[in-house]
């Protein structure tokens, strides 16, 4: 390799030469192939590169079989090329400096690239050396047939059901990492049988010829299909939402590694677009971990927005899920929710991983409430009390992580104080990075010296420990617990500093989560669709449920209504379908109104299709069972919108399409403002209720 300067200055064969060393840098010629490279015809040249492929892809010399490589010739490798093998020990008396190439069937090379082969329509084979890891953008299912990878921090081995991926085009893209796992002392004969014997059931005889021709020990084979559910053809039939979860290459490209994930749905994508976690990141991930094992830890991360909160409660949930068979989490984000539609306060038990964005897996909570608007502003005391009211179904069985806003300045961190008094933390996990607004560490001392919105400061506690009177009768304690003082112990803070490369700025912040949350939405009525593989229905032509007018309370939650508007608000709306204490029956007209609104259970979410105005009822569309509708007497309408697209787009209608029209007068009050976004953090005044760009018309 030392005159490889000079020889490619030859000529004819120079650039069939770049273009070998340009596709696969680590592969090594000696100067009688290359010179005889120049002279092969085109049939040669492909059989020759195919030769090649298949020796970088077993992870031996490709001249292995013909004679052995000198050792000077060795001494001389690139550095872009294969790392050597390890030597095998040997006795003392023989030198080390000795270099002997090993054979292929006693010597493993780590792959640079991890090789795919395509086995059948909308599969791929991937096999992945130890510690490498494969980073792409789609959705598939993944199934790990030998060894062990790790997603988004899950572990995934051989044997475990497959997991649905999503690396959607809204996060960061996602990994597989192969992982070292414990094996019994065998020779690779004998691995190489057990493998092949896992792979029966899921490959042909050829796939599986060609997975032990690339097998190595502590090797991964991980079989990607093609993945389609309810939830994706749902988002995916309406404009512009079909680019989320498929993106396709700005160059097509015919080499059969990309054709092959094309089939499955997938992309290869560098490493540096995929997640990458900083080393103060898995410090607290490993400290969070630890404790958990031992108990049942209360975890609050906290932090301004855009920091990677959402990020990490998600990691931290996949690892938790890895030895333990359920975590809690509280949800207080009002604006970006993580496993309800938005606006809403819930608490979950989380006992699958999850290995995506918050609309590929929304979950039923224990207990939800919905406040009815993407921010608190204007109104803290309600957004304490309903905290207070979900807080209280913790059980403290299990550990319980503690999701809260992005709003840490002014008011917002007041509140925050407020959060920390009244749910006691065992640990703050504190988020910042270099583009963040500033905030102030929250220290055991520091939030014993502040005061809240609605606490006081604790300076005279001496042992950093404070006392929650006040809250102490609207929580609900064990009855041991009840009998001994309410006394909670200061916090440990984790300090975690970001470094992530966002794309949104603040200028498309807020069009960004808006999107977020439509996405959430449009989830949640995806499970009004049939099952895979029964065609989508449009939502218009679904039966609705109908309710009578006195079979179920109002209440506008985010805005005063005149009492003759109410029914144009409920018409055509996202509504709460929830379930009050109060009696509603006995009224024999309708509709009935609700002075306040009340912190009740929330079932589930709805659409107002319309109400009938002869017959005195409402039309529901809902995925709430039946059996759960049965207990709902209260509907809540708040600020949260109907997606547009759902609206504007709806398939097989000609015409006029309902709710939608041009002729409006944006001189009505309220009429420009902007549906179901947050307030800016300068305005505090209450703002009159918004009418939508759409008519409502009622029957």
């Amino acid at each position: 390799m030392a005159d490889s300067g000079l020889l490619l200055k030859r000529g004819s064969c120079r650039s069939t030469w770049l273009r070998v060393r340009k596709a696969r840098p680590q592969l090594i010629l000696s100067r009688r192939p290359r010179r005889r490279l120049g002279s092969l015809r085109w049939c040669g040249r492909r059989r020759l590169r195919w030769r090649l492929l298949q020796a970088q892809a077993s992870g031996v010399d490709w001249r292995e079989g013909a004679r052995q490589v000198s050792r000077a010739a060795a001494a001389r490798r690139p550095n872009t090329a294969t790392p050597s093998p390890i030597p095998s020990p040997t006795p003392a008396s023989e030198p080390e400096s000795e270099p002997e190439l090993e054979s292929a069937s006693s010597c493993h090379r780590p792959l640079l690239i991890p090789p795919v082969r395509p086995v059948g329509p909308g599969r791929a084979l991937l096999l992945l050396p130890v510690e490498q890891g494969f980073t792409f953008s789609g959705i598939c299912r993944v199934t790990c047939l030998y060894g062990q990878v790790q997603v988004f921090g899950f572990t995934i081995s051989q044997g475990q059901p497959a997991q649905d991926i999503f690396s959607v085009y809204t996060h960061s893209c996602l990994s597989i990492h192969a992982l070292h796992y414990s094996q019994p002392e065998k020779s690779k004969k004998e691995l190489k049988r057990e493998a092949r014997n896992l792979l029966k059931s899921h490959l042909n005889l050829d796939d599986r010829r060609w997975s032990m021709q690339n097998f190595s020990p502590q090797c991964s084979i991980v079989l990607l299909e093609h993945l389609k559910t309810a939830t994706v053809n749902f988002i995916t039939s309406y404009p512009g939402s079909s680019y989320i979860f498929v993106q396709e290459s700005p160059t097509p490209q015919i080499k059969p590694e990309y054709l092959a994930l094309r089939s499955v749905g997938i992309r290869r994508e560098k490493k540096r677009k995929g997640l990458q976690l900083t080393e103060s990141t898995l410090s607290a991930l490993e400290e969070l971990v630890n404790v958990s094992c031992d108990g049942c830890p209360v975890i609050l991360v906290c932090g301004s927005q855009d920091v990677g909160k959402s990020t990490f409660n998600r990691y931290l949930i996949n690892h938790l899920l890895n030895s333990l068979p359920c975590v809690d989490y509280l949800e207080c984000d009002l604006g970006q929710t993580e496993f309800t539609p938005p606006g809403c306060i819930s608490l979950l038990n989380i006992t699958e991983p999850v290995l995506g964005p918050p609309f590929t897996h929304l979950r039923t909570p224990q207990k939800m409430v919905y406040y009815g608007k993407p921010s608190c502003k204007n109104n803290y005391e309600n957004y304490i009390d309903i905290v207070k009211y979900v807080f209280s179904a913790y059980k403290r069985e299990s550990p319980l992580i503690v999701n809260t806003m992005g709003w840490v300045s002014d008011q917002g961190l007041l509140l925050l104080i407020d959060l920390i008094r009244l749910l006691s933390p065992s640990h703050v996990v504190q988020f910042r990075s270099d583009h963040s607004k500033y905030m102030p560490d929250l220290t055991p001392q520091y939030v014993d010296d502040m005061d809240g919105l609605y606490t006081k400061s604790k300076t005279k506690m001496r042992n950093r420990r404070f006392r929650l009177a006040a809250f102490a009768d609207a929580l609900e304690f064990a009855d041991e617990e009840k009998e001994s003082p309410v006394e909670f112990t200061g916090h440990k803070l984790i300090g975690v500093y970001t470094d992530f490369a966002f794309r949104i700025t603040p200028r498309n912040r807020e069009s960004h989560n808006k999107i977020l949350r439509d996405l959430s939405i449009l989830s949640y009525l995806s499970q009004l669709q049939p099952p895979m593989p029964k065609p989508l229905s449009p939502l218009h032509s679904l039966t609705p449920y109908q309710v009578p007018f006195n079979a179920v309370a109002l209440r506008i939650t985010h805005s005063d209504v005149a009492p003759t508007h109410i029914l144009y608000a409920v018409n055509a709306s996202w509504v709460g379908l929830c379930k009050i204490q109060d009696d509603v029956r006995g009224y024999t007209n309708g509709p009935i109104l609700l002075a306040q609104t009340p912190i009740c259970d929330c079932l589930g979410f709805g659409i107002c299709r319309g109400i009938d105005m002869e017959k005195r009822l409402y039309h529901i569309l809902t995925p709430v069972p039946p059996e759960e509708l049965r207990t709902v007497n209260c509907l809540l309408v708040g600020a949260i919108a109907i997606p547009h697209c759902v609206l504007k787009c709806q398939r097989g209608i000609e015409g006029t399409v309902p709710y939608v029209t041009t002729d409006y007068n944006f001189k009505l009050p309220g009429a420009s403002e902007k549906i179901g976004a947050r307030e800016p953090e300068e305005a505090h005044k209450e703002k009159p209720y918004r009418r939508p760009k759409f008519c409502r018309k009622m029957k």
